[in-house]
Order: structure tokens, then sequence, then C-alpha cells
């Protein structure tokens, strides 16, 4: 429990799913919708683009088959065409949306379920590295660019081609001289396109999420620390930094859009040359009576329609590098590899025994991930059912160590029983739902107080609630702020330091832990306040036969400590 009730468990299928997603590879055939999802959309995407081309086409036949005045029965299968793809066009453009969206978006809520199930196992010491602000645009920001995958990558690709295979063939039919050209005019426009938009964007593509990440990671620090940064007086210094990071991005950006406006216009050129390519080739077929004047009308200016679905295809190339670098920046979120300090759950967890849990720690040592030296070393110490162990030692000395090893954060040597039973046969979850701990700052969700309450005991009543505050001595204050359905603010900004201590202290007692880690309980209560709230805390836990461990710079009542354990 890190200022809210830790896991009480993790699906172990899921887990399985979720350690899929090890790899930049991975992560992208988990991003691409099963095929039996994304074919709707495909096939909806083509007909689609297929009616645009073929509106195109019938609307050029009958304008000017319509110019020679036949009877209008001649026109009749065209005027009905016309009115057929142009309803077509709209109606298959919408489900289209409709159904590949779907297809992306259930493909992303599986993909980003599993990040979070795979980061659990290591969260949160497995995870030091990592900046806050970087890890959020990594969930966020980069798993909703994964949805480009579908929809701006492979549907525009598979689609364009097989429009354009249609089109080359439907006009080699009406005048073969023509098809060449426009097969060879689109040869021309991928090629060029792509290696014009990968010339101008294609370092930029690479670089605009990471910027993004080092853009979210100032705002946050930022924002988190404002009343620090104005105290000493270096909010100036911040913000230009910000405005820095915001240029950098916004130059990147810029520079991307310049690539998809070279393209378009490149594009659009070659559609020209199609259209002045299919003239010559036309107009002496055209002479020769080879082909109709509503044929000729036809293959001069099918290319427009063609090369409107075709131009997404450069693009396409530049969106598939955007891609890759959030995929691989998703997969990179946590290491493949679990580090070794942080612990794995058994292939078979034992079970968790019944009670009483008498916890046993026989010269336990530990260090966190990438440390070069161990932080918590030798460390021998049993704590009973109503026991208050008091922790104490210098900064630095392994206190926070303690707490995460008890609460299995991270992996020790040496011998760790919980009930008899070596916790490394236990499942990390199970170990949690016996050892509870309530760190020094604990965070609170942008929810009421009921509602952070409840994380710790989703079945309590609200007197159970109110006697849990009560017991920190929080009954009068949550009454004055209008009762449990009060908002407590993002991370706890409308209530003060002490008063997020004292919530997050009734949450762990409403949690009913057996053993129960307090880490610098007291650290943002007043000092008139603590002895008060540490007597009512440890009273409260000796009457429920709970054992307490009370991490504290500052003297704890003797009345109340059984043992007390000083770390060098």
């Amino acid at each position: 429990m890190s200022g809210s009730v830790a896991s009480r468990g993790v699906d172990g299928a899921a887990d399985a799913a979720a350690g899929a997603a090890v790899d930049t590879a991975a992560v992208l055939r988990l991003a691409q919708p099963s095929a039996r999802r994304f074919a709707p959309g495909l096939m909806l995407g083509i007909l689609a683009s297929g009616s645009a081309v073929a509106l195109l086409a019938v609307s050029a036949w009958l304008i000017t088959r319509a110019s020679e005045q036949p009877p209008i029965l001649f026109l009749g299968f065209a005027i009905v065409g016309v009115r057929a793809f142009a309803l077509g066009r709209a109606f298959f453009r919408y489900v289209e949306r409709l159904a590949s969206h779907d297809a992306a978006f259930r493909t992303l809520a599986t993909l980003r379920t599993g990040i979070f199930r795979r980061l659990i196992p290591v969260a949160p010491d497995g995870l030091r590295g990592t900046r806050r602000g970087d890890l959020l645009t990594r969930l966020v920001s980069d798993v909703d660019r994964l949805q480009d995958l579908p929809l701006r990558v492979v549907q525009p690709l598979a689609t364009s081609l097989v429009v354009a295979m249609l089109s080359v063939l439907t006009v080699s039919i009406v005048l073969p001289g023509a098809g060449l050209v426009l097969a060879i005019t689109l040869l021309v426009a991928a090629v060029v396109g792509t290696l014009v938009h990968s010339a101008i964007t294609a370092r930029t593509d690479r670089e605009v999420a990471p910027l993004r990440a080092e853009l979210a990671q100032l705002v946050l620090d930022f924002v988190s620390r404002l009343d620090v940064l104005a105290a000493f007086g270096a909010t100036a210094e911040r913000e230009r930094e910000i405005a820095q990071a915001d240029e950098r991005l916004r130059t990147a950006q810029l520079r991307q859009s310049l690539g998809a406006g070279v393209v378009a216009g490149a594009v659009s050129l070659l559609s020209g040359a199609a259209m002045i390519g299919a003239v010559v080739v036309g107009v002496p077929a055209f002479a020769a009576d080879d082909i109709s004047g509503p044929a000729l009308a036809l293959v001069v200016l099918v290319p427009i329609a063609v090369f409107e679905a075709f131009g997404m295809v450069p693009l396409a190339v530049g969106v598939w590098r955007q891609v890759r670098v959030s995929a691989r920046r998703v997969a990179s979120v946590v290491p493949v590899e679990v580090p070794d300090e942080i612990p794995v759950a058994p292939a078979r967890p034992a079970s968790l025994p019944a009670g009483p849990f008498e916890l046993v720690l026989d010269r336990v040592s530990a260090r966190w991930p990438d440390a070069d030296a161990p932080a918590l070393r030798a460390v021998s110490v049993t704590v009973r059912p109503g026991d208050c162990l008091l922790v104490t030692g210098e900064s630095g000395a392994g206190k926070t160590t303690l707490a995460h090893v008890l609460v299995r954060f991270l992996e020790h040597g040496g011998g760790y029983t919980l009930g008899g039973v070596d916790v490394r046969t236990l499942h990390p979850d199970a170990v949690r739902t016996v050892v509870g701990l309530c760190e020094q700052s604990p965070h609170l969700f942008d929810d009421s107080i009921r509602q952070n309450l409840l994380f710790a005991r989703d079945d309590a009543t609200d007197d159970d609630l109110l006697a849990a505050l009560d017991s920190v001595g929080l009954a009068e204050w949550v009454v004055s702020r209008g009762g449990l359905d009060a908002p407590v603010g993002e991370r706890g900004s409308l209530v003060s330091g002490g008063q997020a201590q004292r919530i997050a202290l009734a949450r762990a007692l409403l949690a009913e832990f057996p053993v129960l880690v307090l880490d610098e309980p007291t650290a943002n209560v007043d000092v008139d306040r603590a002895d008060a709230l540490m007597a009512d805390l440890l009273r409260g836990a000796a009457s429920a036969h709970r054992a307490v461990i009370v991490i504290s710079h500052t003297p704890v009542d003797s009345a109340f400590v059984t043992s007390t354990l000083r770390l060098p």
C-alpha cells in the first residue's frame, strides 16, 4: 500500500498475455487489429474509394455522352450509376470510419491494459529510472499514436493499392496506352513522394515523440513543484526551459506539415501529368475512331480521383516511422527482463497461511535496481501480532528500503517469513494482503473522500469510513467539509499535507492489514497533534491485535513500543 491499498491480485492469464509486449515487433502486432476485425473496415474503405473513382468516371462519361444528345434510354444506366456511386461514397466512408475506428480502439484498449498489467510486477521500484512525465507520455500519447498503424498505414496502403490496380485495369481495357501512363505516374508518385517526404521529415518523425515527452516532463515538474520554484524565484528559468522545449516540438511538427504539403503538391503535379499523358495517348486514338468521346473523357479524368486516393501512400510511410518510434517507446516502458532486485511471482505460488502472522527477518539485505551497494544490510527482527516495532536511523540508513522489502516491492537476501512461510514462495500480491504500507507522501486520487477510502475496502459502509476517519482525528473536519462526498482535489490539492496524511492513515486502518508499516506517519502533521495521532493509531492497532512497524525520525511514546530496531 503506497498511500492506497496495494493491488489485491492480478489475473494470471492476463499477465501472460501482457508479457507479449516486450519488443517493438510485439507491440506493433498487438496494435494491429485481428483480420476478423480489420477486414470489414478495409473492405468498406475499398468500396468508398472505389465509389469515388467510379463516380468521377461515370460522371465524365455521362456528361460527354449527354452532349451528343442520344435518346434518354442510352443514359439511364449512367444516371443511376452516378446516383448510386454518390450515395455509396458517403455511405461506405461513414460506415468504414465506424468499423475501422472501432477495431483500432478495441485493440488499443487491449494493448493499454496489457501494458498496465505488465507494469504491475515491476512497479514502483522497477520504474525508478523512468521520469513521470515521460512515462505518462508513453502510456497516453505513444499508445494513442499506435492507432495510426491500422488507420493511417495499413488500411490506406491496402486501399490505395487495390483501387489503383482496379483503376489501371479499367483504363487499360478502355485504352491500353492510357492505362500504362496511369500505372507509370502512380509508380513515380509513390517513389518520388516517399523519397521527398523522407528527405524532409524522416529525422523529424523520429524526434517528435521524444520531444513531446520532454515537454510533458518539464510541464509536470513545473506544475508539481510550483510552490518550491516560486519560493526560490526559479519559475522564470523553468518557464524558459518549457518555452524552448515547446519551440523544438513546434518546429518539428511544422517540418512534418511542410513534408506533407510538399508531397501533396508533388502528387498533384503527377496527377496533372497523368491527365496530360492520357490526353496525348487518347486524342490520336479518338481521331482514329479507336475510342469514343465519352471514353476519352473517362480516361483523361479518372486520374484525378485515383491520385486523390493514392496521395496517402507517401504520407503513410512517414506515419509508419512515427508509429515505430512510439512502439519502441511503449515496448521500453518496462524492461524485457525484470531486474534481479524486483520480486517475481513464483510459477506455483504457495497458499497464504491462515494466521496468526508472525513476521521474521533473518539477516535480510537489499539493494535498489542499478545500485552499486546494498541499501540494507543484515537486518534480523521478529514482529508478532500486537507488537509495535519502532525503526529508527539516520537518513540513508535503509528505513524506506526495509519498508519496500516488507511489502515485496524489492527482492531481498537472507530470510523473510510470514506466518512461518517463506515469502519468496508466495505471490507478491498475496503478501500485500497481509502487510500494508502507508508511505510518507501518500497519493490521493482526484475524487471524493469516500472514494479515496473505498479503495481500501470497497464494501465498507459510511459508518465504517467515518469510524476510520475518527480514529485519525478527522471526524469533525469531514463534517465541516460537507461530508464524505467532499473532493480532495488532484493529488490532494484541496487538503493540507497533514490532512492528506491522516486520510491515508485512515485508509490503511480501514484495510485491516494484519501487519501495518507506517513510514513517517506524522511527518506532515502539526507537532502539537503528532503525539496524539500516533497514540490513537497505536492504541487502535493494539486493540485489533495488529502488528505495527513504525518508521520514524521523531520519538514515539515508549508505552506503545514493544521493541526498537536502529539501522546503522
